[in-house]
């Protein structure tokens, strides 16, 4: 989707439950403490190994699927509180001899000893490190029911973190790839030929530091590879919660493998069935709506940079974007402060409601001249600490929708939209749209756009949250709606997606089901 620095046409979903769980931890000032440490988890029993299910290997990888896992104590843990393992997957899930690839997995045991069996969690993207998330935040990941009652498992995706990665940029031109401002005026054609260029070497730099994976970076493969790590765990069915992203990757699965699907949870979801550009303006209206939300509250409070009432205060909010590209800020380290940054930096603290009062600090400083905070935010999005990269996810989330995504290629339907979001999302909008950097990307995608209804399949939940900007909640009703077992479960509320964020009737709901096997009520309002 789009990215908010080089906009392009493709999903907006990417480094949302590992994003909201940092701020969430942060302190009431916006300052390095957005990378502060997690609070410690409680120490978890070692869990035992089960042998490996072997119905259901597809032919010419059965070895795969035989073997044994290797465990061990992970650093950059609590002691004793998770072990780690890799685990070897074919490259081609078509043909065997093409070669194979590793997967990274962390498992945090069952408090009480006695598993149900694995969860598999994923935390969105594409992209973002599930190794990642349960080794900082398990208890942001799940509550404490599922805790105690699972193995709970995080893993990178093929393509991500310590995984087999797509590589491409070193830090120094990752930074110009995204905060670099073109020297010809936004919409012009030399604005369009600095940012295709740009784009080019981006694709070069992936095709030739990713050693020849990027055709197989897709959702479908991944979702093969998520079976595989069923069966190799030694569990009959796959139970699995994942958010935003990765209720795409969950859906796809329940798709391939319907008789394999035990208790899942998807929370935040993607409607499988709409393309790139429905996604890409659909979110448009989203973060507007989100945008109004946030002021709305900002104009009740005494730290709020605006005044008046919503739309006045949309509009100066617009006044800055404006200003901020035409002559943009600069901020301590030398970086410039334009529109696409400062979007990038509202969309990052959009996700959460707890994030509302670190976006009134980066636009009151950006009002008073100040890039620093709004760069900190941007950066945050980015996974940049310091001026180097956290994690591989601005590549691996490209790499998956690049190759997940057909092209759109209907001007007629491309100028609708860009009229729907300039109606829909006003203040978003002049930022919105841009250069796609898979109109570029070196292979043709093989992902397609349609409904997955999973038919056999066990009970299914869907969790939407009414004014989720990143996946608005009509995809959460789309999606229930298409799968034959789907069951809905509403959150009313703002932020994105809607379990394990202090709703109890939300959370009630998904650990009964998962630790009882109980069905939510479909419909169920919460």
């Amino acid at each position: 989707m789009t990215e908010t620095s080089h906009r392009s046409r493709r999903p907006f979903v990417r480094r949302v439950v590992v994003a909201i769980a940092a701020l969430a931890a942060a302190t009431t000032m916006l300052t390095g403490c957005l990378y502060a440490a997690i609070p410690p988890e409680s120490v978890a029993t070692p869990a035992p190994s089960r042998e490996p299910d072997l119905d259901g290997a597809p032919a010419g990888f059965e070895q795969l699927y035989q073997q044994k896992l290797d465990w061990a104590s992970c650093s950059g843990t609590d002691a004793g509180s998770y072990d780690c393992t890799t685990v070897t997957a074919p490259l081609d899930w078509t043909d065997p001899s093409v070669g194979t690839i590793d997967l990274a997995v962390i498992r945090r045991a069952a408090t009480d000893g006695n598993a149900i069996g694995s969860l598999l969690t994923n935390p969105g993207g594409p992209g973002a490190s599930g190794y990642n998330l349960i080794a900082q935040s398990s208890s942001f990941a799940v509550g404490s029911a599922l805790s105690d009652a699972y193995d709970v498992i995080g893993f990178d995706p093929r393509g991500v973190g310590r995984s087999t990665a797509v590589r491409c940029f070193d830090p120094s031109a990752m930074d110009a790839y995204l905060f670099d401002i073109p020297a010809d005026p936004r919409g012009s054609q030399g604005w369009t030929d600095e940012l295709t260029k740009r784009n080019h070497d981006f694709v070069n730099a992936c095709e030739a530091n990713s050693r020849g994976i990027l055709p197989y970076i897709t959702t479908d493969n991944a979702a093969r590879d998520m079976d595989l790590l069923r069966a190799v765990l030694g569990d009959k069915k796959l139970n699995y919660l994942g958010y935003s992203y990765g209720t795409f990757l969950g859906a796809t699965y329940a798709k391939l493998f319907p008789d394999r699907v035990g208790r899942v949870v998807l929370d935040g979801a993607i409607d499988p069935s709409v393309s790139g550009l429905d996604v890409s303006t659909t979110q448009a209206v989203g973060f507007e709506s989100a945008l109004r939300a946030y002021m709305a509250d900002c104009l009740q409070g005494s730290a709020c940079p605006f005044s008046g009432g919503v739309d006045e205060g949309m509009a100066s909010l617009g006044t800055l974007l404006a200003s901020v590209d035409r002559v943009p800020l600069t901020g301590s380290d030398g970086r410039k402060l334009g529109a696409d940054t400062l979007m990038t930096a509202i969309i990052a603290a959009l996700y959460s409601q707890d994030s509302w009062s670190y976006l009134s600090q980066a636009l009151t400083d950006a009002l008073a001249g100040d890039a620093d905070t709004a760069l900190r935010l941007a950066d945050f999005y980015y996974a940049r600490s310091d001026g180097t990269y956290e994690d591989n996810s601005t590549e691996a989330f490209r790499a998956y929708n690049c190759m997940d995504y057909p092209l759109d290629t209907s001007q007629a339907d491309k100028d609708a939209a860009d009229a729907l979001v300039k109606q829909k999302a006003p203040t978003i909008a002049p930022y919105w749209q841009g250069v796609d950097v898979c109109e570029v990307w070196p292979y043709p995608p093989t992902g397609v756009r349609e409904k997955i209804t999973a038919d056999g399949a066990a009970p299914i939940v869907v969790v939407g949250t009414t004014n989720d900007p990143a996946t608005p909640y009509a995809w959460s009703v789309s999606l229930a709606q298409q799968l034959s077992s789907g069951v809905l479960i509403t959150r009313q509320g703002e932020g994105h997606t809607g379990y394990n964020k202090g709703n109890t009737c939300v959370d009630s709901a998904v650990d009964d089901y998962f630790v009882n096997g109980t069905v939510p009520q479909n419909g169920l309002t919460c």
